[in-house]
């Protein structure tokens, strides 16, 4: 198996420095690993174990300290796993099957069985987001809801350097230590090369579910205009948020997003009393079997 790192020591070095940050998760939660076909999967979940799934997917170089700033306030609303994407710089494994194949799809199937979840929303980052898009293309009807942050996969790759944040002293502790942390992390990963394949216009349109994207106006890595004209011209319901001076890393999203995940809760809920109102209906006053 291909290493993904420069060499033994910075792996541990990245490693010791993220479970350092697990420590301090901001809300209670469960540290899992689950068996999968591409090796075991590491999840942090957290929130109502009775609330409604949310699956967080990171993007390239990450891991799920990302969610660190978002996941207290989702997880009052949602039970929340944020997952490590096998083949990055996490707990998962270091497994990296090609990404024009169903092999990502296979290993989430393996992920959310694991889980005992049928359907879940999922929130996605670049990479993150191109593997949500991904697997809701493979398997809708698994997908409650799509929200997704710079998501590849749409708009073409145009292979900039992405521009973090530096260190500053105007920056809050907290910041400073996870900015310092993806610092040593790319000193230390060896990131993924391989092109994210694009999705057909064929496979844009299966996505009937609900679907928030966010984008850069200035994003680095991806032509978020192209994602935009996409979105809007074969996913017609889909909610694209442009922000015209944003690049690739897009701050302060954690309330738009869960008022999407709200709506699109209620949507889905009124939907199905919808159903429930029809088949009782046609019944005469039974419930329907399938709805229990």
């Amino acid at each position: 198996m291909t290493p993904i790192y420069k060499s033994a020591e910075g792996e541990r070095a990245v490693q010791e420095r993220y479970r350092a940050f697990l420590r301090y998760w901001p809300a209670a939660n469960q540290q899992l690993r689950v068996p999968t076909r591409e090796g075991e999967t590491f999840i942090v979940a957290c929130g109502d174990e009775h609330a409604p799934p949310l699956l967080l997917l990171h993007g390239s170089g990450g891991n799920a300290a990302m969610w660190m700033g978002d996941v207290a306030a989702w997880a009052a609303h949602y039970r929340v796993f944020a997952v490590d994407m096998i083949g990055e710089p996490g707990l998962s494994a270091p497994a990296r099957p090609p990404l024009a194949s169903e092999a990502y799809a296979l290993w989430l199937d393996d992920v959310l069985r694991a889980l005992n979840l049928t359907r879940v929303s999922m929130v996605g980052i670049s990479l993150g987001g191109w593997l949500a898009l991904d697997y809701a293309t493979r398997r809708p009807e698994r997908v409650e809801s799509l929200a997704l942050l710079c998501p590849g996969g749409i708009g073409r790759q145009t292979f900039g350097e992405i521009v973090f944040p530096r260190t500053s002293s105007a920056w809050p502790p907290a910041i400073q230590k996870f900015l310092e942390f993806v610092t040593l992390i790319f000193e230390n990963f060896l990131p993924r090369m391989e092109e994210l394949p694009i999705f057909s216009d064929e496979a844009l349109r299966r996505l009937t579910m609900p679907l928030l994207a966010i984008v850069g106006g200035q994003d680095e890595l991806l032509d978020s205009a192209e994602t935009r004209q996409r979105l809007e011209l074969h996913i017609p319901h889909a909610e694209v948020r442009y922000l015209p001076e944003a690049g690739h890393f897009l701050r302060g999203q954690t309330a738009p997003i869960l008022e999407f995940l709200g709506r699109a809760t209620s949507q889905l809920g009124l939907e199905c009393d919808r159903n429930a109102v029809f088949s009782s209906t046609k019944h005469n006053g039974l419930p329907n079997g399938s709805l229990i």
